[in-house]
C-alpha cells in the first residue's frame, strides 16, 4: 500500500521495529533494534523492539526487513526520462509540461528508496522543482540541483545543438555556454542567482548530445579553474560530465570534486583522482542503457548510436579498475538516460564489477552524505539525524538486488511508502 503522506503530530512518535538494521558508519548489519522518531529526526535508537509509553506513538512493523538510511543519489536528471522521442519533445513541451513530468519522476525516484538526489542538469525547472517539494507541494527526494549545465560553444550541453542553423544563435553565460574564464565566471554567478546549489560542466563530449564527438576535451583549464574558483567563493562543489580522458585529467587538474562517467580513464588519470582527492561517480546503468537502446533502430539519431555502442561495454570494466586501485567512489546513476526509479540497478553492477556490498551500499550514503555537506544529518540510522529511513524484504549485503524492491520509504520523519 502506498501512503502519499502520514503526517504525525508534533507530540507524536514513530517506533520502527527493525528486525535487521544497516549501520553504515561501521559496516556492519545489526539485528533487532527500535528507531524512534520525532520531529522528522532520529530521537534514539534501542536494542530489542520497544514498546512506547505513549498510547499516542505510532508502532512500525518491520521485524521481517532490513533497515537502511535513505540512499542518495548524485548524478540524476529529474525533468526529463529517455525515450525515441525525446529529441522532438525538447522543442515541443512547453516549461509547464516539463514541471509535470519532472514532479512524476520524482515520486518515482522516491518511492524507490532515493530520499536525497542530486539533478546535474536541465533548463532549470529542476530549481523550482526543489523549491516544491521543499514547500510540501510535490512529492519527491531531497534535491541538490545544477540548474543548467555549463557547456562550451557546440560542446555536450550547448543547448542549440541539432538545430538548424537558423536557430542555433550564440547563446552566453546565461544559458550555460561559455568559451572564456571570465564569461566562466559569469556563468557560474548566473547559475547562483537562479538558485544552483551545486556546478554542473560537461568536460567532454557527450553520448547523447546531437554532435559528432563523445570524448573529446570541451574546456581549457584555465575555464575551467575560472568557474571551480568562482563556484568555491559561492560555496558549491563543481562535478564534470566526462568520457574522454584528457578531459577528465584537465577537470581535476583544474579543481573539479566530482568526475561523472569517466568511461575512456586511464591508471594515470586514476593516479590524479588520488592525487587531488576527487570522487568518481560511475553511472554504470546509463552506459548499460544507452548501448542496449542504440541496437534498436530509430532509438537515438544516427550521429548518437555509435558514441553509445562505444561507451555502454566500457564503463563498468573502468569502474572494477578504478576501485581496485583504491580511486574515490561516489554512487550515481544518471537516472533519466534510462527510466526513473530503476536507480538501484546501479549497486547490482557496482558489485559484479568487484565491489563488496556494504562498500556499495556506504558509497549511496556515507560517501554522498560528506560530498553533499550533510555528513552530520543523512546518510546514518543515528541519534539527530534527519529520518531519513528505508526499508527491503532481505539483507542487502546477502544479496544487493533486494534494493531494487524497496518496501518501505520514509523522508523527514514522515512515511511515503508501506
Amino acid at each position: 500500500m502506498l501512503l502519499l503522506c502520514t503526517f504525525l503530530l508534533p507530540a507524536q512518535e514513530t517506533f520502527l521495529h527493525c528486525g535487521k538494521l544497516v549501520d553504515t558508519k561501521n559496516g556492519k548489519v545489526l539485528s533487532e533494534k527500535t528507531i524512534v522518531i520525532s520531529g522528522g529526526e532520529i530521537k534514539a535508537v534501542y536494542n530489542g523492539f520497544v514498546q512506547p509509553d505513549n498510547k499516542e506513538s505510532i508502532i512500525v512493523d518491520l521485524r521481517q526487513k532490513t533497515v537502511l538510511p535513505g540512499l542518495i543519489d548524485l548524478h540524476v536528471h529529474l525533468e526529463s526520462e529517455t525515450s525515441p522521442q525525446s529529441y522532438v519533445t525538447r522543442y515541443t513541451a512547453n516549461e509547464a509540461d516539463v514541471a509535470f513530468s519532472s514532479a512524476v519522476y520524482a515520486k518515482r525516484t522516491l518511492l524507490a528508496g532515493f530520499t536525497t538526489v542530486r539533478d546535474l542538469g536541465g533548463s532549470g525547472v529542476n530549481i523550482s522543482l526543489r523549491n516544491a517539494i521543499n514547500a510540501g507541494k510535490v512529492i519527491g527526494p531531497r534535491i541538490f540541483t545544477a540548474g543548467k549545465s555549463i557547456a562550451t560553444t557546440g560542446g555536450h550541453a550547448d543547448p542549440s545543438n541539432g538545430n538548424k542553423r537558423l536557430e542555433m544563435g550564440d547563446p552566453g553565460p546565461k544559458e550555460g555556454v561559455i568559451n572564456s574564464p571570465e564569461e566562466a565566471r559569469k556563468a557560474v554567478r548566473q547559475r547562483y542567482k537562479e538558485g544552483a546549489d551545486v556546478i554542473k560542466i560537461t568536460a567532454t563530449g557527450g553520448v547523447l548530445s546531437v554532435a559528432k564527438s563523445g570524448k573529446n576535451p570541451q574546456f581549457f583549464i584555465d575555464e575551467i579553474e575560472a568557474i571551480t574558483q568562482t563556484a568555491k567563493d559561492y560555496g558549491m562543489l563543481v562535478a564534470a560530465h566526462a568520457h574522454g580522458d584528457e578531459g577528465m585529467q584537465r577537470a581535476i587538474k583544474g579543481g573539479v570534486k566530482t568526475i561523472e562517467h569517466g568511461t575512456f580513464m586511464s591508471d594515470a588519470t586514476m593516479e590524479l583522482m588520488k592525487q587531488y582527492d576527487a570522487f568518481y561517480v560511475p553511472t554504470i546503468s546509463a552506459g548499460k542503457f544507452v548501448a542496449d537502446k542504440a541496437e534498436v533502430d530509430g532509438y537515438y539519431p544516427e550521429i548518437v548510436a555509435p558514441k553509445a555502442r562505444e561507451v555502454g561495454p566500457q564503463i563498468q570494466g573502468t569502474f572494477a579498475k578504478a576501485f581496485k586501485k583504491g580511486v574515490n567512489i561516489a554512487f550515481g546513476t544518471d537516472a533519466g538516460v534510462f527510466p526513473h526509479g530503476e536507480n538501484a540497478k546501479e549497486f547490482r553492477y557496482m558489485v559484479e564489477a568487484g565491489m563488496p556490498a556494504m562498500k556499495a551500499i556506504q558509497s549511496a550514503t556515507i560517501t554522498n552524505s560528506l560530498l553533499l555537506g550533510m555528513e552530520n544529518e543523512v546518510g546514518q540510522l543515528a541519534v539527530g539525524f534527519i529520518a531519513d529511513i528505508i526499508a527491503v524484504d532481505e539483507n542487502p549485503v546477502v544479496n544487493i538486488k533486494t534494493l531494487e524492491n524497496v518496501t518501505f520509504v520514509m523522508k523527514n520523519g514522515t512515511i511515503y511508502k508501506q
